[in-house]
């Protein structure tokens, strides 16, 4: 069963990549809502990094969900992948998810602040993996799932800022606390629609919002969220790095002017691609704004 798993883990779910990514996750909605509320002085304990072993629980437990999902689909398009393969069984994830999750409640009911939202947090997933209880409905619907699965981006932002404004006791509903839930939303939103837009030439079987909508109208649409998304984060960046602000209308402008050309052009190259690097860019830029924020300040004291 453990071989099996590494297999999993190591193509599917990569485990020390995945859990760096989630302390960054984690650690950067943190500090951003701190500073831009003015909070200087913190400290980071054990109810920090049970966090982030609950954004890294949740994240894994969506992609296993995601495979016993589509299991079937897999298995036509995807049959190279480790559990439509059969060199994982649906068994070996299942009980090493029940492990993971089983520590994680633990973990959040004893030591946690925002237990209800926690629960919150994993209703709503295993909602998800239960298709709301319309698979044939939802399913057959690439925008009724997209409106239905990818809020829980934003549902786990909100885990880690209501975590945040109980500790340290700032008022939920603020500006920096609904750019944040927003902003660390758009993302995954712009993503998931990205890697779904293909040229004409390319199109299969599988459905796509290219398919559905023409690619025109469907990265003319992710153009628009990729706007509202960068001026959530000028925002909330603004205090705390003008240079970042300026890598990041860079970075936009480029991405801007990727979208015209893959309009003009849709087989000089994927999009997904694109979308993914600049997305990395600018997460990079706002992580590595708040990391030298930190150290000036600390400096400076």
């Amino acid at each position: 069963m453990l071989k099996r798993l590494l297999i999993y883990y190591k193509e599917m779910y990569p485990l020390i990549p995945r859990f760096l990514l989630a302390i960054l996750y984690f650690f950067e909605i943190y500090f951003i809502l701190l500073l831009n509320v003015g909070k200087s002085a913190f400290s980071i304990g054990l109810q920090e990094w049970i966090g982030v072993l609950t954004i890294f629980t949740f994240l894994m437990a969506l992609r296993i969900a995601d495979d016993f999902k589509d299991y079937e689909h897999d298995q036509r398009l995807f049959s190279d992948r480790a559990l439509p393969s059969g060199r994982v069984k649906k068994r070996d994830l299942a009980i090493a998810l029940a492990v993971m999750v089983t520590i994680t409640v633990v973990l959040n009911v004893i030591f946690m602040n925002n237990i209800w939202w926690f629960l919150f947090l994993f209703t709503y997933g295993t909602l998800m993996s239960l298709w709301f209880f319309s698979k044939v409905k939802i399913q057959k619907s690439l925008p009724l799932a997209l409106i239905t699965h990818n809020p829980v981006m934003m549902i786990m932002n909100f885990y880690i800022i209501t975590f945040v404004c109980y500790k340290y006791q700032l008022p939920l509903l603020s500006l920096p606390t609904v750019l944040l839930a927003f902003t660390m939303y758009f993302p995954s939103l712009i993503w998931e629609i990205s890697r779904k837009i293909r040229a004409p030439k390319d199109e299969t079987e599988y459905v796509t919002y290219s398919k559905l909508f023409t690619y025109q109208k469907a990265t003319r649409f992710v153009q628009v969220l990729t706007i509202i998304d960068i001026l959530t984060n000028f925002i909330l960046l603004w205090s705390i790095s003008k240079i970042g602000v300026v890598v990041l209308l860079a970075n936009v402008i480029w991405m801007t002017i990727q979208f015209q050309q893959f309009i003009h052009d849709p087989t000089r190259f994927n999009i997904k691609n694109r979308v993914e690097r600049y997305t990395y860019i600018t997460e990079t830029t706002m992580v590595l704004s708040v990391a030298a924020h930190l150290l000036l300040q600390g400096f400076s004291r």
